[in-house]
């Protein structure tokens, strides 16, 4: 049994803080970084950040005077609160989200009349909780976090260098640089991530608006009291983090999510496609039946692909239920729930991904995180990669959904009613798999990032597809035909880095320090 399974679960392990060293002995500082190409915005000056007073200026000596002051006094509280945010304000952030979508992760209960009811986002504190963080949920929030975050660093970073004002730390040598730093102050990246993270998450997790907003307030006064950055900094990267969000906020309300969940005359109607195949749909295991989750989630805006590709990219069908094809597969599920070994039973379990936990695509940008630590990259480069990522995970979810609900196939243990699954059977159909899909996404993008790492990824990818067969929920052609759906939709994501302009920064900053 490998060192990781002896957890009793792998998000046990999110509770030990990552110990951040993401921009402080980054590689390349990303100068440039305020040319990459954009996503969401029109370019980085969409949001104008107006010009900051002089370093001579008597408003700019105040500042710094009051940073002396504070850093006079600072407290045991203080210093906790900047050796928390020192230098991984990105990864932080990703933290905080995968512990967010782990607490929303829990479906609703029925209510007595067996009608199960609907979290509701304009009452988010009502029974049950508003979101229920579900995989397809979840990989979209994952996802307009990263990608306003990124969008709001690359608009940064080009202010930062247009202006090029010191941090307080280089303009008055009696300021303590507890955070260091080798990037302009204004504005303040902290402030910007305050502020576009903050945003967005009280938008997606509204119950939690006030773990978030302790959480922004304590980056900003980490950036202050460390030295990084004054009142003005902050102040102006406050306004340019929200007015971003704000861009994305506007996405996010006519990108389709609204109405995924469909209606009961919708479901009625999901049946017919498969039954018109002559194959046996899909239904809910549950008792009482709950109705499907998000059945037009396939509708949901992407971000790399256009509708139109996800439907062309949809795949072939799955082997019907007829026929000898569909009973060998259904007698492997019940060989390997009869059988299994301990090992394949650890490896279900390890891999399964259920309430309360960050879901699928959390376990993948959780696998994602030690390798960005580890690459010291500046902020603005590590919220790159968490955004490739997350953009391409959103993406598989798009298009797996698209494609459970367009075949509506069958679980093994409806066709085998005496196959009894090791794991939670999901409440949607079988074909594809949604672990291999979002498996095949993230380990096609982590190994455009980090190459030298691929065999791991793809030892990952393939570990978590099976795990679903070992638990008896899926058939061996869901995870093979869903893995090659991931890697596809992937290749958008990586095909748009590789142009992004990032590539070629890093490599004339290497081919510089050789």
């Amino acid at each position: 049994m490998t060192v990781a399974r002896t957890h009793i679960h792998w998000f046990l392990a999110a509770a030990i803080a990552i110990v951040p060293s993401v921009g402080v002995n980054a590689a390349t500082t990303d100068p440039d970084a305020g040319t990459w190409r954009m996503i969401v915005l029109t370019g980085p000056t969409q949001v104008p950040v107006g010009a900051p007073a002089q370093i001579t200026s008597l408003d700019y000596q105040a500042e710094l005077a009051s940073i002396k002051s504070a850093q006079s006094r600072i407290t045991s509280e203080q210093r906790r609160i900047i050796d928390y945010w020192k230098g991984g304000g990105v990864l932080r952030w990703n933290e905080l989200m995968l512990q967010l979508v782990a607490r929303a992760n829990l479906p609703p209960a029925p209510n007595p009349d067996g009608t199960y009811p609907v979290p509701d986002a304009t009452n988010p504190f009502a029974d049950p909780v508003f979101p229920f963080a579900n995989p397809p949920f979840a990989a979209r929030a994952y996802s307009y976090v990263a990608v306003a975050q990124f969008e709001a660093l690359k608009a940064a970073w080009y202010y930062k260098y247009l202006y090029n004002r010191p941090a307080p730390s280089k303009v008055d040598t009696n300021i303590q640089a507890l955070i260091p730093t080798d990037v302009p102050a204004y504005p303040s990246e902290d402030a910007v991530m305050s502020g576009v993270n903050a945003e967005l998450m009280r938008l997606l997790f509204p119950a939690y608006v006030e773990l978030i907003t302790l959480k922004a307030g304590e980056q900003r006064q980490a950036a202050l009291l460390s030295g990084k950055a004054t009142a003005s900094d902050i102040a102006a990267g406050v306004a340019l983090g929200r007015a971003i969000a704000a861009i994305f906020v506007a996405r996010a309300a006519s990108d389709g999510m609204g109405v995924a969940g469909g209606s009961p005359a919708l479901w009625a109607l999901l049946p017919a496609r498969a039954a018109v195949r002559g194959d046996i749909p899909w239904q809910s295991m549950d008792k009482p039946a709950r109705p499907p989750m998000l059945p037009f989630f396939g509708n949901v805006r992407p971000w790399m692909l256009t509708p139109d590709q996800i439907v062309a990219e949809r795949p072939a069908p799955p082997p019907s239920t007829s026929s000898p094809l569909m009973a060998q597969e259904v007698a492997e599920v019940r060989k390997y729930v009869d059988t299994g070994t301990r090992e394949e039973l650890a490896i279900a379990n390890f891999w399964a991904d259920g309430p309360g936990t960050p879901t699928p695509p959390g376990h993948w940008m959780f696998i994602a995180a030690p390798h960005i630590r580890k690459a010291e990259y500046s902020e603005v480069r590590a919220a790159r990669a968490f955004a490739l990522v997350a953009m391409a995970l959103h993406d598989a979810a798009v298009g797996c959904w698209e494609t459970k609900y367009f075949y509506y196939n069958p679980r093994p243990s409806h066709l085998d009613p005496g196959l009894k699954s090791i794991i939670g059977l999901p409440n949607f159909p079988s074909y594809t798999s949604g672990h291999s899909t979002f498996s095949g996404a993230a380990a096609g993008v982590l190994s455009y990032l980090f190459p030298t790492n691929r065999d791991e990824f793809q030892r990952q990818k393939n570990e978590a597809s099976i795990s679903r067969l070992y638990g008896g929920i899926h058939y061996r052609s869901d995870l093979e035909v869903g893995m090659g759906h991931g890697a596809r939709l992937a290749g958008y994501t990586v095909r748009f880095a590789e142009t992004d302009g990032a590539d070629l920064a890093l490599r004339t900053t290497t081919a510089r320090t050789k």
